[in-house]
């Protein structure tokens, strides 16, 4: 990742912060669909971190189905860190 942005440590912590929330927000996805057992502390943690970073934005889609509900509401603020880290740390180098 470092030499991509020129080895800048500024954008690689960006975009590792930015592909954790992303991948925590999958995870809770995942566990959803597949209808993991939240009595269990990792998924019940997994879900109360992907609340918090998706808390801008959910119910933002009222989708009749459960499943696409989740997906919509925790996937978008997935895919906006991504894009937006990814922006940000590649013009961190910018002189």
């Amino acid at each position: 990742m470092s030499r991509r942005y020129g080895g800048n440590p500024a954008a690689t912590v960006i975009i590792v912060i930015a592909d954790l929330a992303a991948l925590i927000l999958i995870l809770w996805i995942f566990f959803f669909l597949l209808d993991a057992n939240t009595a269990n502390s990792v998924v019940s943690w997994v879900h109360s971190a992907a609340d918090w970073l998706a808390g801008w934005s959910r119910d933002m889609f009222t989708a009749k189905s459960d499943n696409w509900r989740t997906v919509l509401n925790y996937g978008l603020p997935a895919v906006v860190y991504l894009l937006v880290a990814h922006g940000v740390a590649g013009r961190v180098n910018r002189p």
